[in-house]
């Protein structure tokens, strides 16, 4: 599994916080580059899945597990996912999941994984409510 988040980092805002943002939905090696004329990307990088766990967390504190399941297979192409989420929502542990940059006025923090099983990845990120339903009936019989 590979997993690659990125953010730039405009000339107007501080780094430090688009670097929170970041860290508020990632968990790995986290990376300051200069892009020149102001700008800097913040990335990010991963081959575990436990780098994801403060997604998971949100995903479930906010209980949008059926919203973010839609996102998810909608950001799926072959073996790879690809997540956009509102940078400021995120600077606040708030999650804004987005269809371009245009929807953050700041732009999008970028989150791309690559995965042999990207099916398996989004039924353990957002699992299908009937599951969820199945295994929480099966426990109080």
């Amino acid at each position: 599994m590979k997993i690659r988040v990125e953010a730039i980092v405009n000339p107007t805002e501080d780094p430090k916080k688009v670097r929170k943002a970041v860290e508020n939905v990632f968990d790995g090696e986290i990376l300051v580059r200069e892009q020149g004329n102001g700008y800097m990307k913040i990335e990010g990088f991963s081959t575990d899945r436990s780098a994801l766990n403060k997604l998971y967390n949100l995903i479930r504190t906010y209980q949008i597990i059926s919203a973010a399941r839609s996102y998810l297979l909608k950001g799926l192409s072959g073996n790879r996912i690809v997540i956009l989420l509102h940078k400021q929502a995120a600077y606040v542990k708030k999650l804004s999941f987005i269809d371009s940059d245009k929807e953050s006025p700041l732009g999008a923090i970028k989150i791309l994984i690559e995965t042999s099983d990207p099916r398996e990845l989004i039924d353990w990120l957002a699992p299908e409510l009937k599951t969820i339903y199945k295994k929480h009936s099966s426990r109080s019989k």
